[in-house]
């Protein structure tokens, strides 16, 4: 059963942001548009390129009004010394959760029971703490930021234009469409 349109689970879940630990839960997410980003694991290979280009593109999300969180099965401990570490790693700017129980992974469903590891992930969630988009890809192929930032602002576009869709390729700016009757065989 797909959770697409559905509200998201109670969590707490430690993370390390900005040189610190920080503790988030579900109520953070209220009132603010959010992405979830999950990926398998700190130290490894495809994981810090997507996390950094995510990072590359953290000011664009956050103008508008999107707050970015990473979550793996690390600790909040590995996190940190991941961040200390590593370059890619050391700019990112957004919540890194730790999840090393695997509740947050769970509440998603992309949880590798016999890894104890995270699928690759993304969710856009609305202010609501509906989960609005799900991008979930194979354990080699990474994801792109900017698809992901055309993504969420064609979501929040829809949202606030009640009666319009964004067709595919849709670009801000872009024409919309009014589904109707009259639409129907012509596209």
């Amino acid at each position: 059963m797909s959770i697409i349109n559905t509200k998201i689970k109670p969590f707490k879940n430690k993370a390390f942001k900005n040189g610190q630990f920080i503790n988030i839960t579900e109520k953070d997410v209220e009132g603010k548009w959010s992405v979830f980003f999950f990926y398998p694991a700190d130290f490894t290979f495809v994981c810090p390129t997507e996390l950094g280009d995510m990072a590359d593109y953290y000011e664009e999300f956050y103008k508008l009004g999107i707050e970015l969180y990473s979550v793996s099965t690390d600790t909040h401990f590995t996190h940190k010394a991941w961040h200390d570490f590593s370059a890619t790693i050391g700019k990112i700017q957004y919540a890194m959760i730790g999840d090393p129980t695997g509740a947050l992974t769970r509440n998603f469903e992309i949880m590798r029971e016999d890894e104890g590891l995270a699928d690759r992930g993304t969710f856009i969630v609305d202010q609501k703490g509906i989960i609005q988009a799900i991008e979930i890809t194979a354990e080699g192929v990474g994801r792109d930021a900017t698809d992901l930032l055309r993504k969420v602002k064609a979501a929040q576009y829809v949202a606030s234009h009640p009666g319009e869709v964004c067709p595919a390729k849709w670009k801000e700016g872009d024409k919309t469409l009014f589904p109707s009757l009259d639409l129907v065989g012509r596209i």
